[in-house]
């Protein structure tokens, strides 16, 4: 499957920035699909997850309540919701695809995009 991440940008701190991942080339029903990101200096981390199928969603606890990870059937395009943004959220974002359950494991992704600045300004 192919992603194509887009949506990032600058934005002052409490602000919000909405990403989008479209996928084509597989049909999405049997994948996981999941955001992470890394930051300048730092290893690649977790941010969220769903499973395409049931909508079941998985999360980062320093996202939990200001992010929402969604997908849209009809666009074969997965979102990240991003609320209340802080600083230390300013990263690289990346969609990820992996056939099967999820995982907050990067290396059990299969597919991944070209991923998505995001800077927060304090």
């Amino acid at each position: 499957v192919q992603l194509q991440a887009s949506g990032g940008g600058l934005v002052q701190a409490g602000g919000s920035l909405r990403l989008s991942c479209a996928a084509s080339g597989r049909t999405l029903s049997m994948y996981d699909m999941g955001w992470f990101r890394q930051a300048q200096g730092k290893e690649r981390e977790f941010v969220a997850a769903i499973l395409w199928s049931s909508g079941r969603t998985n999360y980062v606890d320093s996202v939990k309540g200001r992010f929402t990870i969604s997908r849209d059937n009809a666009k074969n395009t997965v979102y990240l919701q991003m609320n209340s943004l802080k600083p230390e959220d300013t990263a690289v974002y990346y969609c990820a695809a992996r056939a099967g359950s999820w995982s907050r494991i990067g290396y059990e992704y299969d597919s991944w995009g070209q991923g998505t600045l995001v800077t927060v300004s304090s």
